[in-house]
């Protein structure tokens, strides 16, 4: 899939994955789900759900370092900024041939362009939040959210999943 067909299915991730309300149960539910993942599959992963004004779940797995930690903090400010997922920018970025630096004059310290961080949409409220997770390698991390609210939301993750090659070269 190119970098256009593949921003097409984050923009349709966003467009579906939307939630009729949004309180601390769900966040429960969400974080809880992705925890029990983690743990049934050994993912070294750090969780967090987070309204704007404050936090809602947070959890780590066994094998979580500071650096996961930092990365959930750069992923939930890009979210919150764009009220875009993280990788969503990503997509955008690599299709101007710019990084984040250079198109909106943000530090990589404090921003992170990659995978792992999604919004949380209510409809007809909008963003309000964002769901993050860090750990295993970004596209894993995002498309480890996408399943998650797949299964809460009772979506069928074939339309919504990313291809397994990625289009990105580490």
């Amino acid at each position: 899939m190119s970098l256009t067909d593949e921003l097409a299915v984050l923009i349709r991730q966003e467009e579906t994955l939307q939630f009729p309300r949004f309180d601390e149960t769900i966040a429960w539910q969400l974080g809880s789900h992705l925890y029990e993942q983690a743990a049934d599959q050994s993912w070294p992963l750090v969780i967090a759900i987070q309204r704007f004004d404050r936090p809602l779940f947070f959890a780590a797995q066994p094998g979580v370092t500071a650096d996961n930690l930092g990365w959930v903090e750069r992923k939930q400010r890009t979210v919150h900024r764009f009220l875009r997922s993280s990788y969503r920018i990503r997509y955008q970025l690599a299709l101007d041939k710019q990084d984040i630096a250079q198109r909106y004059h943000l530090s990589p310290a404090m921003y992170a362009s990659v995978g792992g961080g999604f919004p949380l949409i209510v409809k007809g409220a909008g963003v309000i939040g964002s769901v993050t997770v860090s750990g295993l390698p970004d596209r894993q991390d995002h498309q480890i959210i996408v399943d998650a609210l797949c299964r809460l939301l009772g979506h069928d993750r074939t339309g919504l999943s990313l291809a397994t090659d990625c289009p990105f070269r580490h």
